[in-house]
């Protein structure tokens, strides 16, 4: 099997040199050269074309997120961003993967060069998701999607909280790998009335406030991170904040949430596995789950409780994931009812939700 062949960019040296040391010592990945900025970057890579890129944000003569579209609109290549950016720069980073960029990794802006070292098998096990991710070039004009209006939120809103009491059914989904644009593209799909939905993507703790805030701005229904005791209500999804697990848990009539710390669960927190779980004994058949795109095996057990439980469970098709490692792994254990591409997941869940 020939090496993963990987272009670093990065303004820092110190990160550059780091980046390239540890990278190294995986027996399947080949570092084939750094760049100190995008204009060296792209000499390189007319030279000679990289299986995969880590990249900056933050530098200077063009920033990471404009060479990020570039490349992506012209010869895409899977892109694994590593960045310093902070909490307040976490909507770059969100733009960012929207543009393409198949993992985020954020670094602190002090000590970067002992995080390097230590978060090494994490660094090496996203080149390695990213060389396998189908990444398609991606048109700038998609990326302008109209606001919604303030009217419709305002009236979706007040609907919304009046139907709490009689909501029956719940959608609960897990993605990670590419899912920030799967979840957009779910989300989008969903009508004023869609089913109350909880969403755990795998992501870092200060991205998830900023990815649901723009969700909300795009999408026709209310979306927000989720806080402890929020009600699932029609026309809203919450999503499960990083660094914490949610769980579905119901009262009577009513379904909300409760965000708790705890332990790593399948290597990750949030868990979808935790979600699912949830779902599974708080609402059984009257809750339908989504497995999508991601690296791993997190959601497949609790898929496959969902479905022992009665619910109807779906799962996202190899040909429209990044990275066909979750959904695999559910539809491998029998946890998977049904497969099917992204675009026909919105409909089958409007259609069991009824």
């Amino acid at each position: 099997m020939s090496k993963i062949k990987v272009l670093i960019i990065d303004d820092s040296a110190v990160v550059r040199q780091t980046l390239a040391s540890i990278i190294s010592r995986d027996p399947r990945i080949e570092v084939m050269g750094t760049a100190s900025d995008p204009f060296i970057a792209s000499d390189k890579i007319g030279e000679e074309a990289p299986d995969v890129i880590t990249l900056d944000i933050e530098m200077p003569r063009m920033d990471g997120v404009t060479f990020l579209q570039k490349v992506m609109s012209q010869h895409p290549i899977p892109v694994v961003v590593v960045s310093s950016l902070a909490e307040t720069g976490s909507e770059t980073a969100l733009r960012a993967m929207e543009y393409g960029a198949v993992e985020i990794i954020q670094k602190p802006r002090l000590g970067v060069k002992g995080f390097l070292e230590e978060s090494r098998i994490l660094i090496c096990d996203a080149i390695k998701a990213a060389s396998v991710a189908r990444v398609r070039r991606i048109p700038s004009h998609r990326l302008r999607a109209d606001p919604k209006l303030t009217a419709d939120a305002v009236i979706a809103k007040a609907r919304t909280m009046a139907m709490a009491e009689t909501t029956d059914k719940v959608a609960v989904i897990g993605a990670s790998t590419g899912g920030t644009e799967a979840v957009r593209a779910f989300l989008e799909a969903m009508p004023l009335d869609a089913p109350g939905m909880i969403i755990v993507q795998h992501m870092p703790e200060n991205f998830t406030a900023s990815f649901a805030k723009r969700l909300d701005s795009i999408c026709r229904i209310s979306v927000k991170e989720a806080e402890t005791n929020d009600t699932v209500v029609r026309g809203r999804a919450l999503i499960a904040p990083g660094n914490r697990h949610t769980l579905l848990k119901r009262s009577g009539a009513r379904y909300y949430v409760e965000v708790k710390d705890g332990p790593l669960v399948s290597r990750h927190r949030p868990s979808v596995d935790v979600l699912f779980r949830s779902a599974a004994q708080y609402a059984g058949k009257n809750a339908v789950g989504v497995i999508m795109t991601g690296m791993g095996d997190d959601g497949a057990r609790g898929l496959m409780e969902m479905r022992e439980a009665g619910a109807p469970t779906l799962a996202q098709d190899e040909e429209t994931c990044i990275v066909f490692g979750m959904p695999k792994e559910a539809i491998k254990r029998g946890a998977a009812a049904k497969v099917l591409p992204l675009d026909a997941i919105p409909a089958e869940v409007l259609r069991l939700c009824r």
